[in-house]
């Protein structure tokens, strides 16, 4: 993102922050209101365009302030209406978001990180490796992006974006300092409005950042779950043997204190021979209801794998999905399989990765020192 060091870009301030901004140029509160509705609710990033704010005000932010979307390197459109964005985020790094159209919804699928430092088997993202974190402002660009540049498509000023999931690169809770302002102007009513239920966090289970969350922003929470038992999920999810399984679920509990919603979603790919096998159903039943209080607390979503190189991963067959799935149901837990979307452009779920490999700084490292191997 190319600007002067010293200016701000206004889109990784939350509607405090601008506020606050704007209290040191010497300008009143319902000028940054003003402000913040004419960057979130309208798209504008030109200051000289918004033509209720004082001229003298105008000229301040144009000194100190920009307002500027990441760059678009590529997008690729699925057959089923799903939209891929690769965005530079400079330094040879770039991060996907992806567009969700549903006949009651439209999701959009953000990324937090350059890459992903968990590194889930599963994943192609974390075979990629971590580069860095994102900045607030590159965070809210991916929505800012999306939803004025679909308005602007369809030509109208109605909401196109309803939902949005942090489901893209990198781990969010891990971004928490820079994940918290582009959530707060999410929700917020002169930003985008987003009710708390409708804003989705995906974690793979940072117990400590969890319990923050809960008490700074409470929005929906998934957990990337995918084994039952510590053994199997310390092979497949590494931070499990920080946090492992009866730590997360303490954690889910007191969450739900605070939770939009009377449940957490727990995330579960299918993995052939791994992970899909009746008694890994019922493994998964008795953590769910480890305490005695039941499963009515969460919801399972069941996740086809999606292949990429050299993972050495199968996904579960279509039969052994539904045999999972069944013993879930006759439990009274609810469960929902997964539909792909926009596996035709590697934007299907864990496969967030194929495009920017090459760009990252940790492949660019791998590739220099290949080159410095003598013949």
């Amino acid at each position: 993102m190319n600007s002067a060091p010293s200016k701000t870009n206004l889109l990784g301030l939350d509607h405090e922050g601008l506020v606050a901004f704007c209290a040191a140029l010497g300008e009143k509160k319902f000028r940054a209101t003003q402000l913040y509705r004419w960057i979130h609710q309208r798209g504008v990033a030109d200051f000289e365009a918004m033509s209720d704010l004082a001229k003298s005000l105008r000229a301040k932010l144009a000194e100190c302030a920009y307002i500027q979307a990441l760059p678009v390197l590529t997008e690729r459109a699925s057959r089923d209406g799903t939209i891929k964005w690769l965005f530079d985020v400079g330094e040879g790094n770039a991060v996907e978001a992806v567009f969700i159209p549903e006949k009651d919804r439209a999701t959009l699928c953000i990324s937090s990180q350059a890459g992903c430092a968990i590194g889930c088997r599963f994943c192609s993202t974390g075979h990629q490796g971590f580069s860095r974190n994102l900045t607030a402002a590159e965070i809210v660009a991916q929505l800012w992006y999306a939803e004025h540049e679909l308005r602007r498509r369809h030509k109208t000023s109605e909401r196109q974006i309803s939902n949005v999931v942090m489901m893209g690169m990198g781990e969010p809770l891990q971004n928490f300092g820079q994940l918290v302002p582009a959530l707060r102007t999410m929700l917020d009513d002169n930003g985008y409005g987003l009710s708390r239920r409708r804003v989705t966090v995906s974690t793979s289970g940072i117990v400590p950042m969890m319990d923050r969350l809960a008490q700074q922003v409470p929005v929906a929470l998934a957990v990337s779950l995918h084994a039952p038992q510590d053994p199997l999920r310390d092979s497949l999810v590494p931070l499990n043997k920080k946090y492992p399984l009866a730590e997360l679920m303490a954690a889910c509990r007191r969450y739900l204190q605070y939770a939009p919603r009377d449940f957490i979603t727990f995330e579960y790919c299918m993995l052939a021979g791994v992970n899909d096998q009746p008694e890994h159903a019922q493994a998964l039943l008795d953590l769910l209801n480890t305490d005695g209080l039941g499963v009515g607390w969460c919801k399972l979503n069941l996740i086809p794998f999606n292949p990429f190189p050299d993972s050495g991963l199968v996904c579960s067959t279509p039969h052994d999905v539904q045999a999972f799935a069944k013993v879930l149901l006759d439990a009274g837990v609810v469960v929902t399989v997964r539909k792909t979307r926009g596996d035709d452009i590697d934007a299907a779920c864990g496969q967030l990765a194929g495009e920017v490999k090459d760009r990252t700084r940790a492949v660019v490292r791998m590739q220099r020192k290949r080159d410095a191997v003598p013949l």
